[in-house]
């Protein structure tokens, strides 16, 4: 079934050479490429990467086995590492370049431990007794120091992203020094240390290793996943847990968040649109965490649990040429959580022996399906990048009428929808007026302080409602059906309003047809009179198109109109298209627009009656209008027609 997972393999993996003896394979997880090197680089290095332009192929000399081989980040210059002490570079101006150089480390005792290209042209060695920055020039053959750090080091983890590289010391290796890389050079921040679930006594040995601690960009802070295995106590068994430490404004560690495993085993860490997903090798199932939901805490440490139930990844099938017919393909299920798997961050998955590297993807359809929270289901999808589809057909089922939600479900559901737009359009207001968040008009009142959760992905907006969810459930609002659907409505309005948004006419337009269409109208009267519905020109003009299903709309709409004060004319109109010509009079004697007033709209609306008499009180009117603005009652040319002139006078 689809809802037996909520994680699938990329439908096109980049396949390459499988490692053998004569091939070795390696991965740049700066630029996603795979290496696979045939005979030390004599026989072909073959290069592919998520792009043509990151693809290509090419032969080097065999000048012993290839310990580490890597493209800058422009693509220009290519570093092998083959020894313990020093880097080979081959330019790749304009085509390779036969001529290599190289660079050894300073330190006469120091082992190059790996190598990092920290820019397009400036490469760090990380060796055991510090690191050494150079800047590559590829014009002159030749590499210049720029800066190095003394400190004895056990592993390294480096995120191209932040451009964070964190080393590990002491004894136990959880002593971690950051550093943060700049153009030119990089700055050392706080010294912080990962706690350790057990610490040996005698004699010390490395507890922590670099397989346990993942580096990676989470809802845009750099957070530090460090993956514990914690042993059986009295009050409880053996289990995992993954700690996360976030680099606060990129100077200091923070022990943040702790995500709870509840199994033991084999573990790897991805990250995939902000979500941390947790494979596990043992059950062959996968499990994520949303650091972003709410969870228990302790004032310091926010304590998770799995977003949704634990599941495999969908069962992947691969291509290959079929044995007994050469021109034909066959499929092959790959074996998913392979021994063979090595996951690289943030989201990519290599099997060597197969040759094959996927990236993990989510599926937001059968995620939703199995998330049974609707309230953690739209916090979950809103921070999602391709969450809005997803999200609009929950919240299509979800206000279903044949569904029949229970209403404080969708009152929960609307508040956190609203909340994230709120805080979209405070943003956008701030960004175009350049005014603090506390003068916004959407702003909440001072004991309601702005959540602290990072920028949403997905906003949906009174369009986006309007268009995708209410009409379509409203076209099915019959008999019971159509009070839920106005119900709903209602409680969308209130949610709007909770939040400091304006609403849109259209939703109006909407709950008023809806009710309409209902014959709701004491329901609607009431409405009207307790400016639950914000007053409007559209509004009105809708009210009065409504007077023939329901008489009272008439004066309903006039009392919004006056209510809005900015109105007059259109008073005026629907007073004179009801033939209402002396109310009109009353109407603006009494709000100062006698002066402004058109008397020959007046006389031909009086005429059109029929009645004399209203006819001469309304000419009165006007030449009393006339002797106090002009000092005589004769009319201009203007104001007056030859048809209401020769009534006049029969």
């Amino acid at each position: 079934m689809a809802s037996d997972y909520y994680l699938e393999l990329s439908n096109n993996p980049i396949k390459f050479e499988a490692v053998s003896q004569v091939t070795n394979v390696f991965f740049d997880e700066s630029n996603k490429q795979v290496f696979a090197v045939r005979s030390g680089g004599v026989t072909g290095v073959v290069v592919k990467g998520p792009t043509e332009e990151l693809s290509t192929s090419f032969r080097m000399e065999d000048k012993g086995p290839v310990i580490s081989i890597k493209f800058s980040q422009d693509q220009r210059v290519l570093a092998i590492q083959r020894s313990k002490t020093s880097v080979e570079f081959l330019n790749f101006l304009n085509g390779i370049d036969c001529l290599e150089y190289s660079q050894s480390c300073k330190g006469k005792n120091n082992t190059i431990i790996g190598f990092i290209w920290t820019s397009p042209n400036e490469i760090v060695f990380v060796t055991d007794h510090g690191i050494e920055l150079f800047q590559v020039i590829p014009e002159r053959r030749s590499l210049k120091p720029l800066k190095n750090l003394t400190i004895n080091i056990n592993w390294f983890v480096y995120c191209n992203n932040s451009k964070l590289l964190l080393l590990s010391s002491g004894a136990y290796g959880n002593s971690i020094q950051p550093l943060l890389f700049k153009k030119g050079g990089f700055l050392k921040l706080n010294k912080f240390e990962i706690e350790l679930p057990a610490v040996p006594k005698t004699p010390p040995k490395l507890c922590l290793l670099e397989r346990d601690v993942t580096l990676a960009m989470v809802y845009g802070q750099a957070c530090v996943i460090v993956l514990r295995h914690i042993p059986p106590r009295v009050d409880r068994g053996p289990g995992a847990e993954v700690l996360i430490y976030t680099m606060e404004k990129m100077l200091t560690a923070k022990k943040s968040h702790l995500l709870a495993l509840d199994k033991t085993g084999r573990f790897a860490v991805n990250v995939v649109d902000n979500l941390i997903i947790v494979h596990h090798q043992a059950s062959k199932t996968s499990m994520i965490f949303d650091i972003n939901l709410p969870g228990e805490t302790d004032g310091y440490v926010t304590f998770h649990q799995p977003v949704t139930i634990p599941l495999p990844i969908k069962p992947f099938t691969l291509r290959v040429p079929s044995v007994q017919v050469s021109s034909d393909m066959a499929e092959v299920s790959c074996e998913l959580y392979s021994p063979n798997w090595v996951v690289f961050q943030p989201d990519i998955v290599i099997d060597a022996k197969l040759g094959c590297l996927w990236r993990v993807e989510l599926c937001l359809g059968n995620l939703a399906t199995v998330l049974v929270d609707k309230c953690r289901l739209v916090d979950c999808l809103v921070q999602r990048v391709a969450g809005k589809l997803v999200l609009l057909n929950v919240l299509r089922h979800l206000l279903d009428p044949l569904i029949g939600t229970n209403l404080g479900v969708v009152a929960e559901v609307f508040d956190h929808l609203n909340e994230v737009y709120r805080t979209f359009l405070e943003i956008e207001m701030q960004s175009q007026m350049a005014t603090p968040a506390s003068t916004s008009p959407f702003s909440r009142p001072p004991s309601g302080p702005l959540t602290t959760s990072p920028r949403a992905a997905v906003v949906i907006d009174q369009s986006d409602m309007y268009t995708s969810v209410f009409v379509p459930i409203a076209e099915k609002a019959e008999g019971a059906a159509g009070k839920f659907v106005v119900a709903v409505l209602i409680e969308y309005v209130r949610s709007l309003g909770d939040n400091r948004i304006p609403v849109q006419h259209y939703l109006y337009e909407l709950l008023i047809n809806t009710m309409v269409h209902r014959k709701a109208f004491f329901q609607l009267h009431q409405l009207l009179q307790y400016h639950v519905v914000s007053d409007s020109k559209p509004l009105a003009c809708l009210l009065l198109s409504l007077e023939n299903i329901y008489p009272a709309a008439h004066q309903l709409a006039l009392d919004m109109l006056k209510r809005l004060g900015t109105a007059n004319e259109e008073i005026v109109e629907v007073l004179l298209s009801k033939k209402q010509i002396l109310d009109a009079l009353r109407f603006i004697r009494g709000n100062g627009t006698v002066e402004q007033a058109s008397a020959r709209k007046f006389l031909e609306a009086a005429r059109n009656t029929g009645d004399d008499n209203i006819f001469y009180s309304v000419f009165k009117f006007f030449e009393q209008r006339n002797e106090q603005l002009r000092g005589g009652p004769n009319f201009t040319k203007g104001d007056i027609s030859n048809k209401s002139l020769s009534a006049e006078q029969h």
